[in-house]
C-alpha cells in the first residue's frame, strides 16, 4: 500500500491519500477540507480515486467529503452509523468552529465491525473504535502493517472524549482490545500530528501505561 499525507484545515488534520500500486486504484481517508489542495495531490499521483473512507463525523475530517464524492462521481464509505447524529449536525458544527458551513451528510454506506474495504487488491479490515466518538472506526491494512486510526490514538496521546457521547474508558478499551493487539510492529497514521506505532505508543504513551501496583 502507497500512501501520502495531506494536512488539510486550520487543525493540521491528516487527510490520507492510499492505493494500490499494482491497479493505481486509490482512497481518500477523512478528506476534511482544502477540496483543491487535494485534488491537486490526486492528480499529481496519477492515480483514480475510487471510494472516500471516513473514520468518525467531526467536521475537520468530513468537510470536503461530499464535494469530493461529487467530483469523482465516487461513494463515500463509514463511519460506523452511531456517528449519524455528527454528520446530520455539520452546519451546526461549522458554527461552533466559524467554519465554512457544511451541509449534512448521509453516507453512501456506513461500516460496521468486521466490514472489509477492497482498494484495488488492497484489503483494509474495519475495527469499531468509540469513545472519541461512538461510531468512530479504524482501518487496518494487514500486509502493509499500518492502521489509519482517525483520533483514537495520536503519537504520545488519545483522542478527546469531552464531545456529545464521549467516553474515555470506552476510547482506552477499544485502543487496548483491538489496536495494540495488532502487532509492536504496526505502525499508524493519526488524525493529527506525526506518525506512529502500537508498540512505541504501549512502551511510551502515558495514557496507555498501567498504573503502578499499589506498595
Amino acid at each position: 500500500m502507497k500512501y501520502h499525507i495531506i494536512p488539510v484545515t486550520a487543525f493540521s488534520q491528516n487527510c490520507s491519500l492510499i492505493w494500490c500500486e499494482h491497479t493505481q486504484q486509490a482512497a481518500l481517508v477523512d478528506p476534511g477540507g482544502d477540496a483543491e489542495k487535494i485534488k491537486a495531490e490526486v492528480a499529481r499521483r496519477g492515480v483514480t480515486l475510487s471510494q472516500i473512507l471516513l473514520t468518525h463525523g467531526h467536521l475537520d475530517h468530513v468537510g470536503a467529503a461530499a464535494e469530493l464524492a461529487e467530483h469523482y462521481q465516487v461513494p463515500i464509505l463509514g463511519p460506523d452509523k452511531e456517528d449519524a447524529f455528527w454528520l446530520g449536525g455539520l452546519p451546526a458544527q461549522s458554527q461552533m468552529f466559524g467554519l465554512e458551513e457544511c451541509a449534512p451528510l448521509i453516507p453512501t454506506q456506513w461500516l460496521a465491525e468486521g466490514d472489509e474495504v477492497k482498494v484495488g487488491e488492497m484489503t483494509l479490515k474495519v475495527l469499531h473504535c468509540p469513545g472519541h466518538t461512538p461510531g468512530h472506526i479504524v482501518f487496518i491494512n494487514q500486509q502493509a502493517r499500518l492502521a489509519l486510526v482517525g483520533d483514537v490514538l495520536f503519537n504520545g496521546g488519545v483522542g478527546r472524549s469531552d464531545f456529545p457521547r464521549g467516553d474515555h474508558q470506552a476510547l482506552i478499551n477499544a485502543i487496548r482490545t483491538k489496536l495494540l493487539p495488532q502487532g509492536d510492529d504496526m505502525g499508524f497514521i493519526p488524525g493529527h500530528g506525526s506518525m506512529s506505532s502500537f508498540g512505541h505508543e504501549r512502551q511510551t504513551n502515558p495514557f496507555l501505561r498501567e498504573a503502578p501496583p499499589p506498595r
